[in-house]
């Protein structure tokens, strides 16, 4: 993620000793990645801050039981997106979580239409944007929370697959199934951009 790029050091020992200044300087470095993880999941400002909260909240609560068997970041996020999981299971207390088959056999091909002569000022319109934004919040929440992480928020496939407790392999083909999603979704769009500069043409 972008505010990681300079890989700062935090030392577990101080913060499991209740070290608050290193414990602040933690939560400077995370407060945005995390509320911004937050907001990409539920689409709300009041609950990503409730998420954010609790996640320091519990880190700080449970710091002396992390053992370091995954990054400190990666604990983190775990804690995050369970609690925006909570979240949305509050919301619709049906929501399921798991997918039926994470085969990747089982991903089928569509044929999307070439993009190769849309301008790229249509690409990279706000209208677009838009569009792509509501299309991921419509994607089941499984395939959203591996698109978010890895497409959005730049996580490795390792972190993405450890914060939400599945195997890389499947990261791998949810990725492929929102992506396909997405895909298939913004050619319907641009194909109807396209049909309708057609007719404004004729």
């Amino acid at each position: 993620m972008s505010e990681e790029n300079t890989k700062p050091t935090f030392s577990i020992k101080a913060l499991q000793a209740g070290d608050r200044a290193e414990f602040a300087r933690m939560m400077g470095h995370f407060s945005n990645p995390i509320y911004r993880l937050g907001l990409k999941i539920l689409g709300d400002e009041r609950d990503a801050e409730d998420v954010l909260q609790e996640t320091f909240i519990k880190a700080y609560r449970s710091i002396e039981k992390f053992e370091g068997r995954s990054s400190l970041s990666t604990w983190l996020y775990r804690i995050a997106t369970n609690e925006a999981l909570m979240l949305l299971r509050k919301r619709k207390p049906s929501l399921d979580l798991v997918l039926e088959n994470d085969d990747e056999d089982d991903i089928e091909p569509r044929e999307i239409v070439d993009w190769c002569c849309l301008p790229e000022e249509e690409m990279l319109s706000s209208e677009s944007r838009a569009f792509l934004e509501k299309a991921v919040q419509v994607l089941s929440t499984p395939l959203r929370m591996v698109f978010l992480m890895r497409d959005v928020e730049r996580m490795s496939i390792k972190e993405t697959a450890e914060i939400l407790e599945i195997s890389e392999s499947a990261v791998k083909v949810r990725l492929m199934r929102a992506r396909l999603k997405l895909r298939e979704e913004l050619t319907h769009y641009f194909g109807a951009q396209l049909d309708g500069k057609e007719v404004q043409n004729a």
